[in-house]
């Protein structure tokens, strides 16, 4: 007997839509096609289309040492209430995750989590040769530089630092790409209570300097780099070129919002880094989304409470939430003939298992783990700050409408959202790579 059967959706199996049932047995899909098998719960997904279980790359929930922000347990609730199963999450924490035993700390606290998550491994200039140690360590996605905007040792500025943490990498090196001299030098430009002003400090100039680098180190020691949150035109020219070992992530936030306008809207709400920029680097971003030039989708879910950002610019925190509002965003611009499902699927789940070798993960295939999304790409949605499950309890979409959303979310073969409710007790897991 099975112990979930779905049937009458619209698979996404093999690039292509097909009507099949799933069987899914103790966590695994064991059968696809018409089932006659008896199971112990069925899902009637007529009308619905069932994705591979969708994986945002980039979260930060904050735990340990910012929980009144966000923790684990809250982040992961808002995942799976926005139809993501599986979450790579980031070590700027306190303490930031930079050693084993803060990671293992990390990877038990983990247990409260409703996804499957993995976690970032902190580069820094003092652990550098620990980073050849990555490749056998349980829940490990990946090593994360950040080469600005960062503070303490998870600061990693210096091109001889840099060339390090690249040298000593056994697994992808996922960047923050901004120039911290650059930086440094543009702080000037900086107006106070002027929110407009953060792109001009964070210019094109402060990116497009810091992805140059990190690409050529890369290349001369001949390992993937993973360039996040990509802004800019000149960048997308640039990394268009150089493909291969090279891959590079774009947020729903960046392809949505665009300067002056969101500034003008919700001031400090609309603030991070990199910036939201003008409409032109915004179009080029779109150019490389139709010409699958990027790689992958990342939400780069970064919470701070209304009492933070309600402070006048620059006190105001960077950041905003997003692992909740991925999905909807961006199968409304699929409604919208901005991007086609296909690519969607390649960007947040296919990819992201092809980039860092997660295990069992991002197809709809027999064997595989049953993490499903599965979609209304019909039914709208009013986005609204008191349905957030984030302890932020606020989105830079609140009061937007959306066509498209996840109404199940399916983890491990267990059903852990439907129709806008959480269901069950966590029982995410680490992921698991090659």
């Amino acid at each position: 007997m099975l112990d979930l059967k779905i049937i009458n959706g619209n698979c996404f199996i093999s690039g292509k839509l097909e009507k099949q049932d799933i069987g899914i047995k103790q966590g695994k899909i064991v059968k696809i096609g018409s089932l006659e098998e008896e199971s112990k719960e069925t899902f009637n997904a007529e009308n619905l289309t069932i994705l591979p279980g969708c994986i945002d790359t980039q979260v930060h929930f904050r735990e340990p040492g910012s929980t009144d922000t966000e923790d684990l347990n809250s982040g992961s609730k808002a995942a799976v209430m926005g139809g993501i199963t599986s979450v790579f999450e980031m070590p700027n924490t306190k303490p930031p995750t930079t050693n084993f035993e803060e990671f293992e700390k990390k990877i038990n606290i983990a247990k409260k989590m409703y996804c499957n998550h993995a976690f970032f491994f902190g580069a820094t200039a003092e652990n550098c040769e620990t980073l050849e140690k990555l490749q056998d360590l349980k829940g490990c996605c990946g090593i994360k530089l950040f080469a600005g905007s960062s503070t303490g040792n998870l600061l990693v500025d210096k091109e001889d630092d840099i060339e390090k943490v690249f040298k000593h990498a056994s697994k992808v090196v996922a960047v923050h790409s901004e120039d911290e001299e650059i930086l440094k030098i543009r702080k000037k430009l900086i107006e106070k209570g002027n929110v407009k002003t953060h792109p001009v400090w964070r210019n094109e100039e402060v990116a497009m300097s810091s992805t140059r680098k990190i690409v050529k180190i890369a290349k001369r020691f001949n390992k993937r780099a993973h360039i996040l949150h990509i802004t800019t035109k000149e960048e997308i020219d640039f990394l268009s070129q150089n493909k291969g070992n090279i891959t590079f992530e774009i947020t729903p936030q960046h392809l949505t919002f665009c300067a002056p306008d969101c500034y003008d809207k919700i001031g400090t709400y609309a603030q991070m880094n990199p910036p939201i920029r003008d409409k032109t680097h915004q179009n080029r971003l779109w150019y490389a989304i139709k010409n699958n030039y990027n790689d992958t989708i990342g939400s780069d879910h970064a919470p701070h409470l209304k009492v933070n950002k309600d402070k006048s610019y620059p006190d105001s925190p960077s950041g905003m939430p997003g692992v909740q509002t991925l999905l909807p965003v961006m199968l409304n611009h699929i409604n919208n003939g901005k991007l086609k499902l296909e690519q969607l699927i390649k960007f947040i789940c296919e990819n992201p298992v092809k980039i860092f070798g997660i295990k069992n993960k991002g197809y709809i295939k027999k064997d595989f783990d049953a993490d499903l999304t599965i979609v209304d790409l019909n039914r709208k949605i009013t986005i609204d700050n008191k349905d957030m499950q984030s302890k932020c309890k606020w989105t830079p979409y609140h009061g937007e409408t959306f066509k498209g959303r996840p109404v199940v979310t399916i983890v491990n073969g267990e059903i852990k959202m439907k129709d806008d409710k959480l269901i069950g007790s966590p029982t995410g897991r680490p992921l698991l790579f090659e």
